[in-house]
C-alpha cells in the first residue's frame, strides 16, 4: 500500500455500515434516545432495527399480495349414501382406516 502526504488513503472502519445525516422529526427523535437509553443500546441501533422492520413489513405484505391456488377435488358421485356429512362420528366411520 502507498502512502502519499498529498492523497492520503482511508479506511473504513465500519465495514458494512454508512454515514448518512437524516431530517428527523424533534420528538420522534427525542423518544428513540429514550427508547435507546431504556433498552441500553444505541440510537443507530434503534434506527436500523425500526428500518428492518419496516421493510420486512413491506416484503411480507407484497408476498400477501400474491394468489395461492389451492387444490380442489374434482371428482364425481360425492359423499355415500347414507353417510350425514354434518356428523363427524359419521364421517370418520364412513372413512373407516383411512382416517
Amino acid at each position: 500500500m502507498r502512502t502519499d502526504c498529498a492523497s492520503p488513503t482511508y479506511r473504513n472502519l465500519y465495514d458494512d455500515s454508512m454515514k448518512t445525516t437524516l431530517d428527523l422529526n424533534d420528538q420522534l427523535l427525542a423518544d428513540a434516545k429514550a427508547l435507546a437509553a431504556q433498552q441500553r443500546t444505541t440510537l443507530t441501533r434503534v434506527i436500523e432495527e425500526g428500518l428492518q422492520l419496516r421493510l420486512r413489513a413491506k416484503a411480507a405484505s407484497a408476498a400477501r399480495g400474491k394468489r395461492l391456488r389451492l387444490p380442489a377435488f374434482k371428482g364425481r358421485g360425492g359423499l355415500v349414501a347414507g353417510v350425514n356429512p354434518l356428523s363427524n362420528k359419521a364421517l370418520l366411520e364412513a372413512a373407516g382406516d383411512d382416517a
